[in-house]
């Protein structure tokens, strides 16, 4: 299959973002269904296998995406592009405040609203790791410095 992401590029791409999902920034560890491997821009659109379209993604994340590029803005009303783990830095497009991940520009509205990081139990999850002190995680941190 065109999509099928070989083990060995699947534990690159993990080990690349800590194991932390690229999107909502939690641990795979700290996931029921744990992490798996997003194409960025979905084989359907014409994305490839490699390294440079493939993001470390929760299950719930990548379901929500799904093979979607972008959303309409609700202020703008202009289609707007997902957040790329790629080519955009997390903190220009969101802030977590209190385990919510607020977008702070179209893009991060979008990708917020469609993933839904802010349905009513991933942000109990969220809050329940803040309060451990495991979200964000060390793996997460590391992200947001790169």
């Amino acid at each position: 299959m065109a999509g099928e992401v070989p083990e060995s590029l699947r534990i690159c791409v993990a080990d690349r973002a800590y194991r932390v999902c690229e999107y909502c920034l939690v641990h795979e560890d700290d996931l029921y269904h744990g992490c798996e491997v997003d194409h960025i821009i979905s084989v359907k659109h014409g994305g490839a296998t490699t390294e440079s379209n493939l993001a470390f993604a929760c299950f719930h994340c990548n379901r929500h995406k799904g093979t979607d590029l972008g959303s309409i803005d609700r202020v703008s009303s202009q289609l707007t592009r997902f957040f790329n783990p790629r080519n955009d830095h997390w903190s220009e497009h969101f802030q977590s405040v209190d385990g919510e991940i607020v977008g702070l520009t179209e893009i991060g509205e979008v990708t917020t609203r469609i993933l839904e990081f802010n349905h009513p139990e991933r942000l109990k999850l969220r809050r329940l790791l803040a309060d451990s002190g495991r979200y964000p995680s060390i793996g997460a941190l590391a992200l947001l410095r790169e």
